[in-house]
């Protein structure tokens, strides 16, 4: 089991590196999928106390992935630093990974790395993305409420010690809302605004919290639509050659997860691997071949993307969910099949 983990952390890591040129512990146990992004946040914001209370896994096979982690890094000669890591709240206050607190296993959790070979400029550019502090975040809420200091209620609030403030209360009422959807006006103007927020709302259907927008000052966002309306034409142009870029990097992302489905399982056809491999590694799909595990071609991965092929292509489960059968009960009923077709392809 040691060494299947210690391969798994091997792959998510040397995905990282060549992907972002840092990798560090969090990241890590994140594209293992022990850490989901909802618990991350939620620590983040200063919600919950330790993050390994968080995990899928319990903190032992927590530290021994984050073992593992070090020594792969000692034997690529990586450059090592420490971060630290603060909650998204007003007081900064610092984050604790481990129920325990020792300061061995905090150190261990903080310590990244980055690529030697980085230039610079590269590695201070790096280095300032690992070491900024998470962005504040307002809720805009599905429900109402009422504000912990003053009782009264408006559009969006911001959590502190699990008590909703007003953003008068919470020092933020001369912001103003950017709704997302212009990724360089909201650029510019983050920029500009010597105070902002994020601006979340929770999505009942994908379970977690979705970014609506950005809270920035008034100035700010001025400054930011001049300056846009100014190269409008020149970053139109600029975003038809970066959509042709990601289609052409989508298509040998994909060739490659597709020739790793047929190293795992030779009896599949050459095109029903393409097929898997197209639908699990589309873009911003959320599918588990667009994971940190599953860009890696982790093996793992790769098995539950041919899973989901033979539980909606194979077996009568989609039809089971039509007639209100539960999901849980639909999935043990096609286990067995699915087991079957898993045998029946991986042999030659």
């Amino acid at each position: 089991m040691s060494g299947r983990l210690d391969r798994r952390v091997t792959a998510v890591a040397e995905e990282l590196l060549q992907r972002k040129k840092v990798v560090a512990p969090l990241e890590v146990l994140s594209g293992l999928g022990w850490l989901g992004s909802r618990s991350v946040q939620s620590w983040e914001l200063g919600r919950e106390p330790h993050l390994d209370s968080l995990a899928s896994v319990a903190p032992d096979r927590l530290a021994e992935a984050v073992a593992f982690l070090h020594q792969w890094a000692a034997g690529k000669g990586l450059r090592k630093s420490e971060v630290d890591y603060v909650a998204a709240t007003r007081d900064r206050r610092p984050l604790r990974f481990s129920r325990a607190g020792d300061a061995e296993v905090e150190q261990a959790f903080r310590t990244q790395w980055t690529d030697p070979g980085l230039s610079g400029a590269r590695l201070a550019k790096v280095t300032q993305r690992q070491t900024k502090a998470p962005d504040l975040v307002v809720i805009s809420p599905d429900k109402r409420w009422h504000c912990a200091q003053c009782g009264e209620t408006g559009e969006f609030h911001f959590l502190e010690d699990e008590k909703p403030l007003c953003l008068d209360c919470a020092d933020m009422g001369h912001l103003v809302f950017l709704p997302s959807g212009d990724a360089a006006l909201t650029r510019r103007a983050r920029k500009a605004s010597g105070l902002a927020a994020v601006v979340v709302r929770w999505s009942k259907s994908r379970k977690r919290f979705d970014r609506r927008g950005i809270l920035v000052e008034r100035a700010a966002l001025d400054s930011a639509e001049e300056q846009c309306l100014a190269d409008e034409d020149l970053r139109e142009r600029r975003k038809a050659r970066d959509r042709s870029r990601r289609a052409a990097q989508d298509l040998v992302f994909q060739a490659a997860f597709a020739e790793r489905i047929s190293e795992l399982f030779p009896g599949l056809a050459a095109d029903r691997a393409q097929a898997i491999a197209e639908h699990a590694g589309t873009r911003s799909s959320g599918r588990v071949g667009r994971s940190a595990a599953g860009q890696a071609l982790d093996e793992h991965a790769v098995t539950l993307a041919v899973v989901a092929a033979i539980r909606h292509e194979e077996t009568d489960y989609d039809a089971m969910l039509m007639a209100g059968v539960p999901r849980a009960t639909a999935r043990e009923r096609i286990r067995d099949d699915i087991e079957r077709f898993l045998e029946l392809w991986r042999r030659v």
